[in-house]
Formats: structure tokens, C-alpha cells, sequence
């Protein structure tokens, strides 16, 4: 009787157990290929912190700056980074959409023109009458109309050509182009490597020139957002501990990249990482007030100035583009070392 007792009460104690949690399957676009500055969500993964907010993240390449947004809109994502000047038209052109930032990334926006001293570029001054090449969905060429209009630059006398993304940086090397738009921390590394010498480079960077944007931020897909806000906060989480162990130790991050991109070049991958923590992320605001968040009046701005070369089609609302009502409290977005 015993005996015959024992399997029955191990099958009572087995069905009164509760089955183990299991993470999350979540989906993240990014804008572009896994290169240096992707390297804080692979070390949110690989040092799991994902994990601890019960996520189980698989990252996916982007082609640009602009990709994520239709498919975090769609719902195909729930989570995207993306330029938010090119989500705040998106968003204009697609009323209802949902999809909004919630945790600004690049507080200094990456946007530049990178030239060749030799091809006659050595200032801003100097992009009047040049050739400038401009992949359609880079962020930086959509934004350059207002590098143009708050410096007077006469855009009728720029001959500009179109190149694909692969071909941009090999049409400087050659002397195709003249200047290329693109990200400070991509162009100009990508044309070093090519074999253009650091003094017939020069970057223009528009945060230099009178342009008031953000960069790129997060972006989630508001639907998903309203049913599960923990897990928001607990994805912005991961993501700040992330960029904070990049900041920490760049060479560690780069490691985390190269293992999902082993054709990558680890020394140029950690210069790309580094100018995109010191040129776009680290700011003074950042330092004194913590990664995620945006000042109101310069979102403001940035959005006046999106006005003079883009005609929205609604009334511009910035709680439509960004909401702080996810990100952590407490310390975690402190990531200044």
C-alpha cells in the first residue's frame, strides 16, 4: 500500500508545482549593421540584464536610420531605434500610428557631412558648388535641408548624387563625390579605412551648426506599451545597465559585437564606439542629468526648425514624439563613469 502510495503522491506534488517563468520572446529593430555603437544591447544580453527584466531579446540588423519605425509601427517589433526627427514626420504623415520614442539615445545627434580637404571641403563654407553623396534613407541627408536653411547655404548650386549605403564611403575614397552625409562615427572611420589620410578629412558636424535635434532614440510600438509598461521600463532598464558597461569598458562591448560579427575589425569597432560615446552620448546633459530623457524647450526647437523645411501636415504635438513615462527611477540611467 506503501509503495503504491508514493508515485501517486509525487504526481499530486508534480501538479501543484508551478511551472517555471519563461522569458519573454521580444523583438528589437535596429538602424543599422552590428557594428560598435550596437554594442550596449548585445552586452545587455550577453550580461543579463534582459534576462533579469524576463526578456529573452533576439536583435535584428536595420539598413538606416529611418527602417525601424514601420516596423515598430506595424507591430512586427516592439521595440526599434530610430532617428526621431524622421519619427516625428513619419508620425505627421500617419496620424495615429503607434509608435513614439521613449529613451533618447544620441542626446547630440550623429548627423554629418564628412569631406575631403583636397576635394575643396574643409568648412561648411565650402559645401556651396560641391558634389555631395546622400543615401535616400540616411538620416543625416534628410535632415540636411535644415543644416541649409539655418546657415544660408544656397542648395540650388550642390549637385547631389545618390548612393547606396555600400558605395558611399568607397565614392569619397575615389573622389566621386566631394562629401558624403552620414553619421560622425561611420563616415569618417569608414572612409579611413579605405585609405583616405586623416588630414584631407574633415567632419562637419550639425550640432556645430546651429541645429537643435536629437538623435536617435528607443521607440516602441504604443499598443504593446500600454499592455505591458513594466516590461518597457524593464527594456529601457537593460538597455542604460548595457550603455553603462560600454562606458565603462569599450574593448568588452566590442568583444559582445565581434562574437555576432566576426568579419568585423575590432580596432576600428571601438574608435566607432568611443566617438559615439564621447560626440553623441556622453553630453554635458547627459553627465549632470542622466541618459533617456529630453529638455522640453530644446525639443521645442527642434521641432520649430523641422518646420522650415518641412511642412507638417497636423499641428505639431511633442507628446505624440517622446514620453518620459517609462524610463527607470533611480540610478540606473546615471551611466557617466
Amino acid at each position: 500500500m506503501l509503495h503504491r502510495a508514493i508515485p501517486a503522491l509525487a504526481a499530486t506534488l508534480i501538479a501543484a508545482t508551478p511551472a517555471l517563468a519563461q522569458d519573454t520572446d521580444i523583438a528589437f529593430a535596429l538602424d543599422w549593421r552590428f557594428e560598435g555603437p550596437s554594442a550596449p544591447y548585445f552586452l545587455a544580453i550577453d550580461n543579463g540584464y534582459f534576462a533579469e527584466e524576463g526578456m529573452d531579446v533576439e536583435i535584428t540588423a536595420g539598413q538606416g536610420s529611418l527602417d525601424a519605425i514601420p516596423k515598430v509601427a506595424s507591430g512586427s517589433f516592439p521595440f526599434g531605434f530610430a532617428d526621431i526627427n524622421s519619427l516625428i514626420s513619419f508620425l505627421d504623415q500617419n496620424p495615429g500610428a503607434p509608435v513614439t520614442a521613449i529613451f533618447m539615445t544620441y542626446d547630440s545627434p550623429p548627423f554629418s557631412i564628412v569631406g575631403r580637404v583636397s576635394q575643396g571641403i574643409s568648412g561648411i563654407e565650402d559645401l556651396e558648388g560641391s558634389v555631395l553623396g546622400a543615401p535616400p534613407p540616411d538620416g543625416a541627408w534628410a535632415q540636411f535641408p535644415i543644416l541649409a536653411a539655418v546657415n544660408d547655404i544656397d542648395v540650388s548650386t550642390i549637385t547631389v548624387e545618390p548612393v547606396g549605403f555600400p558605395t558611399r564611403e568607397p565614392m569619397l575614397a575615389e573622389g566621386n563625390v566631394d562629401a558624403v552625409t552620414g553619421f560622425n562615427f561611420s563616415s569618417y572611420l569608414s572612409a579611413l579605412r579605405l585609405g583616405v589620410p586623416a588630414d584631407d578629412l574633415t567632419t562637419i558636424m550639425y550640432s556645430d551648426h546651429g541645429v537643435a535635434l536629437y538623435g536617435n532614440a528607443l521607440i516602441v510600438n504604443t499598443d504593446f506599451a500600454a499592455e505591458n509598461p513594466e516590461m518597457v521600463t524593464g527594456f529601457i532598464t537593460a538597455v542604460a545597465r548595457g550603455w553603462a558597461d560600454a562606458i565603462a569598458d569599450p574593448a568588452a562591448g566590442i568583444a559582445a559585437v565581434l562574437e555576432r560579427n566576426p568579419a568585423g575589425d575590432a580596432e576600428l569597432e571601438q574608435q566607432r564606439l568611443e566617438l559615439a560615446i564621447e560626440g553623441n552620448v556622453l553630453t554635458d546633459y547627459v553627465i549632470e542629468n542622466g541618459m533617456g530623457n529630453v529638455d522640453p524647450d530644446r525639443l521645442a526647437t527642434a521641432i520649430e526648425q523641422l518646420a522650415l523645411t518641412y511642412e507638417f501636415q497636423n499641428e505639431p504635438d511633442a507628446s505624440l514624439y517622446f514620453t518620459d513615462a517609462y524610463l527607470p527611477e533611480g540610478n540606473v540611467l546615471m551611466v557617466a563613469p
